[in-house]
């Protein structure tokens, strides 16, 4: 039996699967930690495994392994990963962002470490591209990429059929790349991103950046624009101008064959955003866009369970 574990900046989820099984059992969750010491993610994470285990009805001692798919970025330590992710860690970018800690990292790898045999712990972009092209929408492609729109925006990458990750594992945080000076994209409250930076990507456009921007939550938003609302359909534009300059970035860097998308921003209203993000590819540069495809994750909204399980296959 192998753990799962997916650390996003909302939740954190773990699940159980036996070897050689794509079936997942006794899932827990509950909101990521935020109080408290830099080590209570960790300490969350062994509660909600021990949970698992006790649905299961196993051992714990039994498990052969815990794979931890988590939201970046890692800062390694000792050759241990640490999360400075700004979703996690509100000492990164101050009182500002109103997250209830002044942490600069959260403790991980090490302290599961301690008490767990094999561990590996993968950005979740990357371990859910990994997902994706064994099981999902991009299986048989060598040049792609993984994009999720959620509480923060991350991105897993493929060239020439390797993924990749950087020195420390950290290779795709496109969503923290600059795409505007000021913030501006229609309306009044500075996009300021957990990392600190004000105009990157995430900043803009994440799930968490909507509230702070526009006075609404997510879901209030793309309701009122579903519902034909003039106001909330142009800020669905603009939302979707930042993220689609940032898909068509990567699909020119990369020269990519197609992106997979999840996330729950995206999986909730993949039919307002997907026409609209492809429109920022079609007709551009053709030598470079032409024939690419923006896909919905072929996993769907599991993808985030199932990208830790491909880190342990």
């Amino acid at each position: 039996m192998r753990a799962c574990v997916d650390i996003g900046g909302t939740k954190v989820a773990v699940s159980l699967a036996k070897a050689g099984s794509r079936e997942l059992i006794a899932r827990q969750q509950a909101p990521t930690a935020k109080t408290g010491d830099n080590d209570a993610v960790a300490m969350q994470v062994m509660a909600l495994i021990d949970a698992a285990c006790a649905e299961a009805g196993v051992s714990v001692d039994s498990l052969s392994g815990v794979a931890v798919a988590s939201a970046g970025p890692f800062v390694l330590k000792d050759g241990c990963v640490e999360l400075a992710n700004p979703n996690i860690c509100g000492g990164i970018a101050g009182p500002s962002r109103g997250l209830p800690n002044d942490w600069m990292t959260a403790l991980l790898e090490a302290p599961l470490r301690e008490r767990f045999g094999r561990v590996r712990v993968e950005n979740d972009a990357i371990a859910a591209l990994e997902a994706e092209r064994r099981w999902g929408a991009l299986q048989g492609l060598d040049d792609c990429a993984y994009v999720t729109w959620s509480t923060g925006v991350g991105v897993g990458l493929c060239v020439d059929g390797r993924a990749l990750r950087g020195k420390n594992g950290n290779a795709g945080h496109a969503g923290h790349s600059f795409v505007s000076t000021d913030g501006d994209a229609g309306d009044d409250t500075p996009a300021l991103c957990g990392c600190g930076n004000v105009g990157d990507v995430e900043g803009l456009a994440a799930g968490n950046a909507i509230a702070r921007r526009f006075d609404q939550s997510a879901a209030e938003l793309f309701e009122a624009a579903a519902a034909g609302d003039a106001k909330a359909l142009k800020r669905i534009d603009a939302l979707c101008s930042v993220v689609g300059r940032m898909l068509y970035n990567l699909v020119i860097t990369l020269d990519l064959q197609a992106i997979s998308l999840g996330g729950s921003v995206f999986w909730h209203n993949q039919d307002l955003l997907l026409p609209r993000l492809q429109a920022e590819i079609d007709g551009k540069l053709p030598a470079l866009t032409q024939g690419v495809k923006l896909i919905p994750a072929g996993l769907g909204d599991t993808v985030g369970d199932h990208a830790a399980l491909a880190l342990l296959d």
